[in-house]
C-alpha cells in the first residue's frame, strides 16, 4: 500500500523554535519520527525556495531567481509526479509561484485566483492564494478553490488554513493514496504593517520567551516582534496537532508520513535592513521533522540537509522513480546508506547576489560588487564576505574572512563552493579576497 505523505510548509520559521514549551505536537512527532537538527534552505526568500521544492534543482537551473518569478512551463513539477504515480494531489495555503513581477508587462494574480495550468500540477484539491499576505492579514482573509471561486475565511490565518487541510480529508472519497502541500503563512511578517502578529490571546504569555544569542549582539526589531512571533509558531503547533488528530481518525495516520519544514529563517533585522535574504544561520537554518514509514525511531540526525534534498525524498517515500536532472539526495537514501553530505549550497538574492556553503565546521559566503541582488541574479566575479568558524562561534559573531591564519581553510571552502556552483549550473567564477571586513 502507498503511504499518504503531507508535506508541512511554515514560513521564516527559525531552526530553534522546536521545543516542548512552544510545539509540544512537533516535539511529539519528532519523538515518533527523525528530528533532521542541521536542515538548511537552499534559497532564503520564500518564492525561490518554494520554487526549488516544486522543481527538484536550483533557482539558478528553474530561472525563479527572486520572489514574483512563476515556475516554467518547460520543468516538469513536484505535483506531476505523484498524479502519474496514482496519487490525488491537494494543495493549501500559500503558493507564490504564479504571478510574474519581474516582467512589468507579465501574468499578475496576486490577490486573484491562480489558473489551473499555473499550479503546479496540483488538481484534486486547491484552497490557496499566489500570495497569501496581498489577501489575508494575521486574522480574516480569502483564498480561491480549484474552481476559481473566492473563499473568505474568518479568525486567525492559521487556523483558517488548516481548517482546509482537514476539509479536504473530511471530503476525500476516494481509496487513493494522497500528496497534500499544506503551505501556512505563519509565522511570517505581515507585509503591510511590517510586524508579525501572533494570536491576540496567547502573545502576552510569551512577553518574557527567551531571546536567541545571535540576535541579541546586534540591532533588530527582535525584542518588540519576538513575542508574537513565538506565538504564531506556537499555533501552527496546535494546528499540526489537530490535524494528526483528524488524521488517527479517519484510520490514515499509520500510513501516513508527515513532513514539517519551513523555507527559511528569520535574523529580524540583524544582518540587514529585514528578516532573511542572508546565508546567516538565523536565516537559513530551519526545522525538519519527517515522521512516519521509515522516518521513526525518535532519533536526532546531525548530518546536514539542505531543502533541495526533499523533492527527491518525497518521491522516494511514495515509490517514485527520482529523476536525473534533480540537485537533491533523497533522505530515504541517505539514512538507507549513512552517506551525508559535505556542505550545503546556498544561492542568495534580492538583498545580494550572494553564495554560500556551510559545512559541520565553518560557514563562507561571497557575493558580488552589484549594488541590489535584483540587479542580476549571476556574476563572473564574487568577493569574499564571510567566514565563520562555527565550532568556536556558532552565533556568528566574528568575520574571520581576511584572518591569515584561516587562508588555508578559506581556499579549501573557495574550491568547495565553485564545485557547488558549477553542479548547480553556473559557469565557474573568479572569486577574489574581501574588499573589506563585513560586521554582521
Amino acid at each position: 500500500m502507498k503511504p499518504n505523505i503531507i508535506f508541512y510548509f511554515s514560513d521564516q520559521q527559525r531552526w530553534d523554535t522546536v521545543n516542548e514549551t512552544v510545539t509540544p505536537n512537533l516535539t511529539e512527532l519528532a519523538n515518533e519520527g527523525i528530528n533532521f537538527e542541521n536542515s538548511y534552505t537552499c534559497q532564503p526568500v520564500c518564492g525561490p525556495a518554494r520554487a526549488c521544492l516544486q522543481t527538484g534543482v536550483y533557482a539558478t537551473q528553474n530561472r525563479c531567481y527572486w520572489n514574483g518569478v512563476p515556475l516554467p512551463e518547460d520543468i516538469k513539477p513536484l505535483a506531476e509526479y505523484f498524479n502519474e504515480a496514482g496519487y490525488e494531489t491537494a494543495y493549501i495555503g500559500k503558493w507564490h509561484l504564479a504571478s510574474d513581477r519581474i516582467k512589468g508587462i507579465g501574468f499578475h494574480c496576486e490577490t486573484e485566483a491562480v489558473p489551473e495550468e499555473k499550479r503546479g500540477g496540483y488538481k484534486d484539491y486547491w484552497m490557496a492564494a499566489d500570495v497569501l499576505e496581498f489577501t489575508s492579514h494575521g486574522y480574516d482573509g480569502y483564498v480561491f478553490d480549484k474552481d476559481n471561486r473566492k473563499v473568505e475565511f474568518k479568525g486567525y490565518r492559521a487556523d483558517c488554513i488548516n481548517d482546509f487541510a482537514l476539509a479536504y480529508l473530511d471530503e476525500k472519497t476516494s481509496d487513493k493514496p494522497f500528496f497534500m502541500f499544506v503551505s501556512q503563512i505563519e509565522p511570517h511578517h505581515q507585509n503591510d504593517r511590517h510586524r508579525y502578529e501572533g494570536p491576540k490571546e496567547t502573545v502576552p504569555q510569551f512577553k518574557d520567551y527567551p531571546l536567541p544569542p545571535d540576535l541579541t549582539f546586534l540591532d533588530g526589531d527582535y525584542k518588540e516582534m519576538y513575542p508574537d512571533y513565538i506565538a504564531a509558531i506556537n499555533r501552527i503547533d496546535e494546528n499540526v496537532g489537530k490535524l494528526i488528530d483528524k488524521l488517527k481518525e479517519k484510520g490514515l495516520y499509520e500510513n501516513t508520513v508527515i513532513i514539517y519544514t519551513s523555507d527559511h529563517g528569520s535574523h529580524f533585522k540583524t544582518r540587514n535592513a529585514e528578516y532573511k535574504r542572508c546565508c546567516h544561520d538565523s536565516a537559513a537554518h530551519t526545522p525538519l521533522i519527517i515522521s512516519g514509514g521509515a522516518f521513526k525511531g525518535g532519533k536526532t540526525d546531525e548530518r546536514l540537509v539542505s531543502l533541495i534534498d526533499l523533492p527527491p525524498t518525497l518521491l522516494d517515500i511514495a515509490g517514485i522513480e527520482i529523476p536525473k536532472s534533480y540537485m537533491g539526495i533523497s533522505l530515504l537514501k541517505q539514512l538507507e546508506t549513512d552517506t551525508e553530505r559535505d556542505c550545503i549550497f546556498m544561492q542568495i538574492s534580492e538583498s545580494q547576489c550572494g553564495r554560500a556553503i556551510r559545512t559541520q565546521k565553518y560557514k563562507y559566503s561571497v557575493r558580488a560588487c552589484a549594488i541590489s541582488g535584483f540587479i542580476t541574479h549571476s556574476s563572473k566575479v564574487y568577493f569574499e564576505d564571510y567566514l565563520y568558524d562555527l565550532g568556536k562561534d556558532p552565533i556568528e559573531k566574528h568575520n574571520l574572512v581576511k584572518d591569515k591564519k584561516y587562508s588555508d581553510v578559506r581556499k579549501k571552502l573557495k574550491n568547495m563552493l565553485m564545485r557547488e556552483m558549477v553542479n548547480a549550473g553556473e559557469k565557474k567564477p573568479m572569486v577574489l579576497p574581501a574588499i573589506k571586513v563585513r560586521d554582521k
